[in-house]
């Protein structure tokens, strides 16, 4: 078994619109990485889009979009599910990473995973001092997120989450901590030189993750936040 590094990710400062959704109704997204404890009421609905881009590898050039696209349904007062569509485009050139960057990619956007959640709340924001919810979730990805490769990806996670409302919802804090667990299979690929290291044995992976923001509404419907998650993996081949 072996340990990936773990890593902090400091999200940058982003405005966000809330279409018309008071805090104290909704399940609001004020965040990127974090997740809300707060639940959609009963019958109530949600579409949002997310984009997130990343870029740099210290060397040669690197550029990614991740995009998803969720739909959430509350299906009782303390129960929330969401369904997700996830898609990316890459652009890569000159990055030959050992097991990690096989060769260079770049195309502008395909499919490459589906997922779906439960949040139950078990204390909500809203009506009571703090909110607490217990967060589950399944995914299945077929392009590898880092390298834009052929990787088959089965994830489960488990979280739990808090969250707390300061200046009659002005001011929004929210922390998550959880673990997961992740079975994955490369695709072959034509490796760039002999000795390359990129196992096509299938793998498992154990995370630990945990994170918070802290959010504020600067005009009506209109929110700037920042957050920081940490996460670690624990990997080990299986074939």
């Amino acid at each position: 078994m072996r340990k990936r590094n773990g890593f902090g990710r400091i999200a940058v400062l982003s405005a966000l619109l809330a279409l018309g959704q008071s805090p104290v109704f909704a399940d609001e997204q004020l965040f990127g990485h974090i997740k809300g404890a707060e639940p959609m009421p009963e019958g109530g609905m949600e579409v949002v889009g997310y984009a997130t881009h990343r870029w740099d590898k210290g060397t040669g050039s690197y550029a990614a979009t991740d995009y998803k696209l969720e739909v959430e349904r509350g299906l009782t007062n303390r129960l929330t599910g969401a369904l997700y569509l996830k898609g990316m485009g890459i652009d890569t050139q000159g990055l030959r990473i050992d097991g990690y960057m096989p060769g260079d990619q770049r195309y502008a956007f395909k499919l490459s995973g589906v997922e779906g959640s439960l949040k139950y709340a078990f204390l909500t924001p809203a009506r009571d001092d703090i909110g607490i919810a217990a967060y589950l979730s399944f995914s299945k990805d077929w392009i590898d997120a880092h390298s834009g490769q052929d990787k088959d990806k089965y994830n489960m996670e488990l979280k739990l989450l808090s969250q707390k409302y300061f200046l009659d919802g002005q001011v929004v804090w929210a922390a998550n901590t959880g673990i997961g667990s992740t079975y994955a299979k490369r695709g072959a690929v034509a490796l760039p030189y002999e000795g390359f290291e990129w196992t096509t044995d299938p793998e498992m992976e154990i995370e630990y993750m945990a994170g918070t923001g802290l959010s504020y509404r600067f005009a009506p419907n209109w929110y700037i936040g920042a957050e920081v998650f940490y996460e670690t993996e624990f990997e080990t081949e299986v074939g």
